[in-house]
């Protein structure tokens, strides 16, 4: 036989930690809106290009100085430019993952987020 607590019955503490879910998630939804406004710059070759991307990681500009065009060397300018497209990109992603981790504190839950 087998017993049925009432509809209203909640485990101790299952409430609490309802709550802080709740709180998680509109804390990362916070934290999107927050992120999207935000924007990382990173340099490379010694400041000679430089690359802007927002708080998702998209490029918002991308900046070469003259001297360092080349036109017998596109490869190394290529070169500085993924560099410091990446860099700014994991500029963002480190700030991002950062901020997660305060909110959640340290803790992964798949699918949640």
């Amino acid at each position: 036989m087998k017993s049925r607590l009432p509809q209203e019955y909640t485990p101790k503490g299952s409430t609490n930690m309802l709550k802080q879910m709740q709180k998680m998630q509109e804390d990362m939804a916070s934290l999107e809106e927050e992120m999207s406004d935000k924007e990382y710059t990173a340099t490379a070759g010694g400041g000679v290009v430089e690359a802007t991307v927002s708080g998702d990681r998209t490029l918002m500009s991308l900046s070469i100085k003259p001297e360092i065009v080349d036109p017998e060397d596109i490869e190394m300018l290529t070169d500085l430019i993924v560099a410091a497209v990446r860099e700014a990109q994991n500029t963002a992603s480190n700030d991002y993952s950062d901020q997660v981790a305060q909110i959640t504190g340290g803790i992964d839950v798949p699918g949640l987020f």
